[in-house]
């Protein structure tokens, strides 16, 4: 029970700081944060089958794809918090370090490069996007800022549960 509760403090904590990176790039570097609705979008249409895109924003809108994005956002932090845990186990939490945090963190941009940005229409690694070197560098800063919060989120899970 302690490592489902733990696995969830770190993977909403971590989660959490990046999506306070992506309200804070606004007025920092013009850039709005990621439209998670699009994400519920392209998770909403598997059921029946369609998994790519040739651009989710022009793709029929679905019932409860911002709900279904948000969710799905936060499941797979909490997910990539787990496979931290899983990798370095429970002794991280009890001394957490920034270097497996940073790596779980800047390795999950496989999930968007190859996964994500392709089903959407985005090409791999945003190669259909207008600024693709851009599109990358970000996706690139949002994930480093995942690891420093997955970071974080461990100091806290440390001392909400000391060992």
């Amino acid at each position: 029970m302690d490592y489902l509760v733990l696995v969830l403090i770190i993977g909403i904590g971590g989660t959490a700081v990046m999506d306070l990176w992506g309200i804070a790039r606004k007025p920092l570097l013009g850039i709005a944060p990621p439209d998670y609705g699009l994400v519920g979008r392209w998770l909403a249409h598997m059921p029946s089958g369609r998994f790519h895109h040739a651009s989710i924003a022009a793709s029929p809108p679905m019932p409860n794809e911002r709900l279904i994005g948000w969710a799905a956002h936060y499941l797979i932090g909490i997910a990539f918090a787990a496979l931290l845990i899983g990798i370095w186990g429970l002794a991280w939490v009890q001394h957490p370090t920034l270097h497996p945090a940073l790596i779980v963190g800047i390795g999950t941009v496989a999930a968007p490069f190859f996964l994500m940005q392709p089903g959407m229409g985005a090409g791999v690694a945003a190669s259909r996007t207008p600024r693709p070197g851009a599109a990358r560098l970000q996706s690139i800063i949002t994930h480093t800022i995942f690891g420093i919060g997955l970071y974080g989120a461990g100091w806290v899970a440390h001392f909400l549960y000391p060992a």
